[in-house]
């Protein structure tokens, strides 16, 4: 099945070849060295003032099994039953305060998605996908993993291959074969003109 985004003007391949798979491979396990460059290109993600507020708890199950298994229990319930196929779980949390003056970072959230996305198109460039999602229960984050400082639990990843549509329940199934769409570029620029 192709699930590359039907653009309207041609960009790069990987952004036409992202995708948010619902479904992985649970027996394709995800290399230690594609893990390391996903996550060196979230380090170099672009970041106000040069903060760099984001961070990760990495869980691979073939080899840190009980963080990945703590990661699949903060997974909102709605989540778990597609993300326990990922060989890799992931958490991505923000810290809200500058280091260097201890003033609000406004930008915090935006350079987490920001450093997510870099990693993603790692992800893409080597044949894997992302699944990033909101549904995680934050407290309970903090509770199991006993965050220091102003670190904010924010957003869960699953991280592999692409997988069967018949390895998931068909709720989510059905949700990996709707045609992929976005809003007109004339619906998202609301002033000015391209």
């Amino acid at each position: 099945m192709n699930r590359n985004a039907p653009v309207d003007y041609p960009v790069h391949g990987l952004l036409v070849q992202r995708w948010s798979p619902y479904a992985f491979d649970p027996s394709r396990e995800v290399s230690e060295d594609d893990l390391r460059a996903m996550f060196e290109a979230a380090r170099w993600a672009m970041s106000s003032y040069n903060a760099q507020p984001w961070r990760y708890i990495v869980g691979v199950r073939e080899r840190s099994q009980e963080i990945w298994e703590q990661v699949l229990s903060v997974l909102a319930e709605g989540n778990q039953p597609w993300a326990k196929n990922a060989p890799v779980l992931a958490l991505g949390l923000v810290e809200h305060e500058f280091e260097h003056n201890g003033k609000q970072n406004k930008a915090a959230i935006h350079d987490l998605g920001a450093a997510s996305a870099c990693l993603t198109f790692e992800a893409t460039a080597r044949g894997l996908s992302v699944h990033q999602m909101i549904g995680i229960e934050p407290d309970k984050a903090r509770q199991i993993f006993s965050f220091v400082g102003l670190l904010e639990p924010f957003t869960g990843l699953a991280i592999g291959y692409a997988g069967k549509p018949s390895l998931i329940p068909e709720k989510y199934a059905q949700r990996d074969s709707r045609e992929r769409q976005r809003k007109a570029l004339e619906e998202i620029i609301i002033h000015g003109r391209l």
